[in-house]
C-alpha cells in the first residue's frame, strides 16, 4: 500500500519581537481503516509548549503555548503514513446507492446522528445556490450519479485559483465568480448538497501529486494543504468528493481532519500580541512524496 511522507511547515514574519497567544494546529491525521500513522514529529519556534485534545468532531488539536517573544514563528511537521484503498470510488459503491430513489432522505435515527451537517449554514438570498443545485435532480433517481454530475460541473466548469490568505469564499460568491481555491469549491459543493437534503462535511489535509516524484499529473492543488468535502451516504458512510480534481475518494487524498464548516477546521491558527503593521506574512510550503518501504 502507498506509503507517504507529508513535510509542513508554516512561517509567519514580524517586524519586530512579538508576543504569542495560544495557536491551535491542525496536524495529526487519526488513524482509521483507510489510513495508518506511522509517524508524526513537530518542531516549533520560538519556544513552546504542547499538549494535545480532541476536538468536537475527535480530530487531534495540538495546543501550542508559546513562552518568549520572537519576530518569526515558525511551525513544521513531518508525517509518515499509509493510505490505503478503502473501495469508496463511484465503481465500488454499494449498487443499492445507485438505484436509490431521488429526492433522497435520511432514516430518522441517522438524521439525529448528522446533526448539523445536513444543514446550510450560509446565505442564499436569491436561490442562486440551491437553483444551481436543482439542475442535477432533472431525470435524478440515482443519488451517487447526482453528486457525481455535480462535483465534475465544478471541476470542469469553475476555474481554480490559488490563493494562500486565511478566509473562504461565500458559496455566493464563488457561484457568481465561477472560480476559487479548494476550500471554496468544497465549501460551496457543501451548500450545494446540502440544499438537496445531503448531509455534508468539510475535509482539510494534503494531495499527493505523482508529479511531485517525476510522474505526469493533471492534479491542482499541490504544494499546499488540501481540502475536499463528504458526503454521508447511508449503505457507503461519509464518501469523499474533490470537486478540484474530479475525484471520489482514492489514495491520493489525505485527509487530517472533518468539520462542519470550514472555519472549524484550519490548519493553524492564534494571536499575537501587536499591531496589523506589524506582521510581514505567511508562508506555507507542503511537499507530499512517496516512500519506499525501507525509507521510513
Amino acid at each position: 500500500m502507498p506509503l507517504f511522507e507529508v513535510v509542513h511547515r508554516t512561517r509567519y514574519r514580524y517586524a519586530r519581537p512579538v508576543t504569542f497567544g495560544e495557536h491551535r494546529a491542525l496536524l495529526r491525521p487519526r488513524d482509521s481503516h483507510d489510513l495508518r500513522l506511522h509517524d508524526i514529529s513537530i518542531s516549533i519556534q520560538p519556544k513552546a509548549r504542547l499538549r494535545w485534545m480532541h476536538d468536537v468532531f475527535s480530530n487531534s488539536i495540538a495546543l501550542i503555548e508559546f513562552l518568549e517573544p520572537a519576530a518569526e514563528l515558525t511551525v513544521e511537521s513531518r508525517l509518515v503514513m499509509e493510505r490505503f484503498d478503502d473501495g469508496s470510488d463511484a465503481e465500488e459503491m454499494p449498487r443499492g446507492e445507485k438505484i436509490a430513489a431521488y429526492p433522497f432522505t435520511y432514516p430518522e435515527a441517522i438524521r439525529r446522528d448528522l446533526g448539523g451537517t445536513e444543514r446550510r449554514h450560509y446565505d442564499d438570498p436569491k436561490g442562486d445556490v440551491a437553483a444551481w443545485a436543482r439542475q442535477f435532480e432533472a431525470g435524478a433517481y440515482d443519488s451517487a450519479a447526482l453528486l457525481m454530475s455535480m462535483m465534475l460541473a465544478i471541476n470542469k466548469t469553475f476555474n481554480y485559483r490559488a490563493r494562500y490568505e486565511h478566509g473562504t469564499q461565500s458559496p455566493t460568491e464563488t457561484l457568481a465568480l465561477h472560480s476559487g481555491t479548494c476550500r471554496d469549491f468544497a465549501l460551496f459543493m457543501m451548500e450545494a448538497a446540502r440544499s438537496l437534503g445531503f448531509a455534508a462535511r468539510f475535509v482539510t489535509g494534503y494531495l499527493y501529486d505523482p508529479a511531485a516524484d517525476g510522474e505526469v499529473s493533471g492534479f491542482r492543488g499541490a504544494g499546499a494543504t488540501h481540502a475536499w468535502l463528504q458526503i454521508f451516504l447511508p449503505l457507503s458512510g461519509w464518501i469523499e468528493y474533490d470537486p478540484t480534481n474530479g475525484l471520489v475518494g482514492g489514495r491520493n487524498l489525505i485527509r487530517v481532519g472533518v468539520a462542519r464548516d470550514p472555519s472549524q477546521a484550519i490548519p493553524l491558527a492564534g494571536t499575537y500580541g501587536g499591531t496589523a503593521a506589524d506582521s510581514l506574512g505567511m508562508e506555507v510550503e507542503v511537499k507530499v512524496h512517496a516512500l519506499e518501504p525501507g525509507d521510513r
